[in-house]
Formats: C-alpha cells, sequence, structure tokens
C-alpha cells in the first residue's frame, strides 16, 4: 500500500480494516427508534465531518430503510469559492459504483437466458483472447466481474486513464495484449479493464450500446429520470465540479483546489463507461438501493432481476482481504472481505456489510448496504477526501447499527495528518534523490525516439531545445518534460498537475526502458510499471 489511501485504495479497503485507537464517540448501543430520529442522528454526523474537513466542498447523502427514503440530502457547494450549493438533484461522478449496475445489466441477461455466468468470454465474443491464451480461452462471465483474473492492480487502465482518445473498441482490442501476473482466479487484484469486456458481452448479446442498454432496461424501469450513464451525458450546471489537492508536495497533497469546469473534462471514461461511468444523486441512487435491498423486485410488483440472480450476484466469489477479527481497538475490523459480482461483501460488527467504492480525479464515493436491518446508504463526493470518506462510511454504518464505535473523524483525521506527513518526507528524499543523482550516460539526443509498448502503444521522446519531451501518444494529459533524475533514469513535469508525474529508466542497450509513478502515493490507475517499452 503507498504512503497514504489513493482515491480507489481507499475505497476498496475494508471498512475499519486500518483503524487505530481514538478517543470514543457518545453515541447510543442502540440504534435509533424511527426513521426520523436515524436520518436525523446521520444528518447531524455528515454535519460534524463536514467541520473537521473544512476543505471539503461538497457531499450529498441518500440513507434508505424498509423501502422507504429517510435522507437525500446535497451539503456544501458545487465549486469552491463560488455560489451556487448543492441539493439533493445535483449530479455526482459515481465511477465504480457503476461496476454493480453493469453486473445487474449481465443478471436481466442471465434471467432471460441469454447469457451464462459461468460460460467463456468466448462464447459471446468470438475471437476473445488475453496474453495468457489459456486465461483468455477459460475466462467467463463471472469472472469480468469478480477481480480474480490474474491481471495486477489497475492492469491496462491507461488505456483510458487518464481521458484517452481510445474508442471502446480499441480498449477491447489491446486487452488482449496488457500482461498477466498472477494466477487465474487465484488472488484478488481490481481490474477496471475485464468490466470493459462484461459490457462488451452485454453489447454483443443484447444489440444495444451498453448505455442503451442500462438506460432502457434499468434506468427507465427504476424511475431513475435524473441519472446518466456517461460522464459526457452530466450537465455541468447540475453537477458537482471535481476539485482535489494537486501539490505541493506531491499530488494528492496540498491545498484544495477545483481541477475542472465539468465532469467529463477530467473522467471521459465513455470508452470504458461499464466500469465507471454513471453520474447520478442521492433522490436517483436511492431508487437503486431499494431495488438491491429489494433483491431485484420494482416498487408496482414487477422485478427488474429475480431473487435468485440477486443472490448470486451476492456471492463471494474470491477474498479481497482477511485479518484476526475485530478487537477492542479494532471494533470494526472485518475477519473477511470478498468479492462478488460488482459488490464487496464482508463482516462488519457481526452482521453482513456489501459496499463499493469509486474514485475518479476530483470525487469519490460509496454504497454500503446492510441486508440484515434492509438499510442502504450512499456517499457522493466532489474531492477527493479518502479520509473523510472513510470515517463518513464507517461511522454512518455505526449509527445505522446503534454501535458506540470509533470516533472515526478523529482517527481519519489523525490518518489523514500523518499521510501527509510522510508525503512530505518522500516529497524531500525524491528532490534529493535528483539533485545528488549522476548523469545519464549518453547525450541526452541518445534517448529521443519512439517507444513502443505492446498493449498501450507509442510514447514518443524528442529534444526540445536543451532538454527532452515526452508525449503519451493516445493520452492527451501526459505530455511535457522530460529530465535527468539519477544514472539512466529520468522523471518527468507533466504541466498538466493533475496528473501524476513518472519515473523511465533506460537500459544499458539503450533499445528498451521501463516506467513507473514517481509518488508513491500515485493512483494504481497510473499503472506505468505495466509499461515495456522497446524503442522502434
Amino acid at each position: 500500500m503507498s504512503l497514504s489511501l489513493s482515491r480507489r485504495q481507499a475505497l476498496s479497503s475494508v471498512a475499519g480494516l486500518g483503524a487505530v485507537a481514538a478517543p470514543r464517540l457518545a453515541w447510543s448501543q442502540s440504534a435509533p427508534a424511527d426513521g426520523e430520529a436515524l436520518a436525523g442522528a446521520v444528518d447531524a454526523f455528515v454535519r460534524q465531518a463536514m467541520e473537521a474537513f473544512p476543505d471539503q466542498p461538497a457531499l450529498s447523502i441518500a440513507l434508505v430503510k424498509d423501502g422507504q427514503t429517510l435522507l437525500a440530502k446535497g451539503y456544501g457547494v458545487r465549486r469552491m469559492d463560488a455560489p451556487g450549493r448543492v441539493d439533493e438533484h445535483t449530479l455526482f461522478a459515481i465511477a465504480s459504483n457503476t461496476k454493480n449496475v453493469t453486473a445487474a445489466a449481465l443478471a436481466i441477461l442471465v434471467d432471460e437466458g441469454k447469457v451464462k455466468w459461468d460460460e467463456p468470454v468466448r462464447t459471446y465474443l468470438p475471437g476473445f483472447t488475453l496474453s495468457d491464451p489459456v486465461i483468455g480461452e477459460r475466462i467467463t462471465v463471472r469472472d469480468t466481474l469478480s477481480h480474480r483474473a490474474g491481471f495486477g492492480l489497475g492492469a491496462g487502465d491507461l488505456l483510458f486513464w487518464p481521458n484517452s482518445d481510445r474508442t471502446r473498441e480499441e480498449v477491447l482490442r489491446q486487452a488482449a495484449f496488457v500482461p498477466i501476473e498472477d494466477g487465474f482466479r487465484a488472488n484478488y487484484h481490481y481490474c477496471n479493464l475485464m468490466f470493459v469486456v462484461a459490457g462488451a458481452v452485454i453489447e454483443k448479446v443484447s444489440g444495444m450500446t451498453w448505455e442503451d442498454f442500462v438506460q432502457t432496461r434499468i434506468l427507465d424501469r427504476v424511475g431513475m429520470t435524473e441519472t446518466v450513464p456517461m460522464t459526457t451525458m452530466a450537465d455541468p450546471a447540475k453537477s458537482a465540479l471535481p476539485h482535489a489537492r494537486v501539490g505541493p508536495p506531491l499530488r494528492t497533497h496540498g491545498p484544495m483546489v477545483q481541477i475542472a469546469d465539468s465532469i467529463a473534462e477530467v473522467w471521459n471514461w465513455d470508452s470504458a463507461a461499464a466500469a465507471g461511468g454513471f453520474c447520478t444523486n442521492p433522490v436517483d441512487w436511492a431508487k437503486w438501493i431499494k431495488v438491491r435491498l429489494a433483491m431485484g423486485a420494482l416498487p408496482d410488483g414487477s422485478r427488474l432481476f429475480s431473487e435468485a440472480t440477486a443472490r448470486e450476484m451476492w456471492r463471494p466469489n474470491i477474498i479481497v482481504g482477511s485479518s484476526p477479527g475485530p478487537t477492542a481497538e479494532l471494533p470494526g475490523r472485518a475477519i473477511a472481505s470478498t468479492y462478488a459480482m460488482g459488490f464487496q461483501v464482508q463482516d462488519y460488527r457481526g452482521e453482513r456489510l456489501i459496499s463499493h467504492g469509486g474514485g475518479s480525479p476530483g470525487g469519490i464515493s460509496a454504497t454500503v448496504l446492510l441486508p440484515g436491518r434492509n438499510v442502504g446508504f450512499s456517499i457522493f463526493s466532489n474531492a477527493e477526501e479518502s479520509f473523510l470518506l472513510r470515517a463518513l462510511r464507517s461511522g454512518i454504518a455505526d449509527i445505522v447499527m446503534g454501535k458506540a464505535g470509533f470516533d472515526w473523524i478523529a482517527d481519519s483525521q489523525k490518518l489523514a495528518a500523518d499521510a501527509t506527513a510522510r508525503a512530505v518526507a518522500a516529497a524531500a528524499g525524491i528532490d534529493a534523490k535528483q539533485q545528488a543523482g549522476a548523469p545519464p550516460s549518453q547525450p541526452l539526443a541518445a534517448y529521443a525516439g519512439t517507444w513502443r509498448d505492446p498493449w498501450y502503444g507509442d510514447i514518443v521522446i524528442e529534444t526540445r531545445g536543451q532538454g527532452l519531451w515526452l508525449s503519451f501518444s493516445r493520452t492527451p494529459a501526459l505530455k511535457g518534460p522530460l529530465e535527468p533524475y539519477e544514472g539512466e533514469t529520468m522523471r518527468t513535469r507533466f504541466p498538466d498537475k493533475r496528473e501524476e508525474d513518472l519515473l523511465i529508466t533506460f537500459a544499458a542497450d539503450g533499445r528498451s526502458a521501463t516506467m513507473k509513478a514517481l509518488s508513491p502515493d500515485a493512483d494504481f490507475s497510473y499503472d506505468y510499471q505495466d509499461l515495456r517499452l522497446t524503442k522502434v
């Protein structure tokens, strides 16, 4: 794990797993008796959390119990230092919370007999393959939704993160070349790329685009009239705009700033929409929570998907992590966390908790379901405050369950402060290493040329003036100066500070090179480390 929790490392971690001893809150041992009291307790906690993290521009919260929306509310402003408060209708990018909608879309096709969970992908996508042809032959629809194909963390994300000019078809084609580093179904590795494959199965079988299918077969039927399946469809005037910390000293640290004038400016995942395209609000997402808690039943008595299929989507497929379990100091720690299909399933304080997170540049989110209590809630944010989201996710769960638990706010503040201190030290170490580094062995012009990776494509290094300039050919934001760092390793300084800089190390023969993120806190979707460059 990096020095601090990245946008999605915080979201995919087990709720409460990283807690440390902290002061206690005075929440009652029993949950509030009625819906109004429960909504009031959650509302008060959210306000308290925002006061503790004053840089947070906006949040929105949905809370559902027994099929009723108890709370659907916005807090804060759409953009910093400007009028325009969010309300329950303001759209937020929810990123990977989209994944459980993609799983539900496939569930509809399973109920119709058009798809089988355990049928190989190539049954529906003839000619589909992967860099390991045996896995390409055996991988099933269930595998694409379960993060167990064998890819490394975030493998292939550079095909669409940061915003790329690739089409959906190009991403699917390049998936065949992304390296696989682990055994098939051996371990959990978060993989957006396989959800793109799942979306392609939906398109092939239904004869509709993914977005048209989820619009007509899910959103329209559930009555989610304000939700859009892709960020490019979200009206900026109705959206909470993205905010983040872009340094100094490193990306994800420093002062909070607005980073875009629309969600799509930094989060256009049209080519990977099935993995993270949705924009929604608490009014609409509360409707989705109700459907999931009702195991597919709709308010009019019809069904979106069958109860049997609903249960199958919550059946664990791979272990995410485990621990010795809760202690007096760590009351929320899970014995085991697993991944099913589009949802994570774990124990939390002796009950089953089903959840997912989402992280995009300038926004993070979470959905939490407690089926045993028929309760669910969501948290949407227009900033990358992972530790605030952590406090809200576990703190609201504790209120719903009536647990006198940790002071999650103080605990998360401490973790945030510790992470910042480590980032400052890490940045100082990076600068010191560059200042003391040996010069490259060759004139800078010798490193210029076109460098090709089998799955990403071309990265061009050219001379500009007395220095070098590096450009990712399919990623407009990843272009900038390349300068000596230490010997045969050089570093970028991308002018677009919303992106993560990298280190590139050239082999002694001058014909190959590897990369990795400069910052230890870099989001895992900057999977530079998976590139294997050869000079053309």
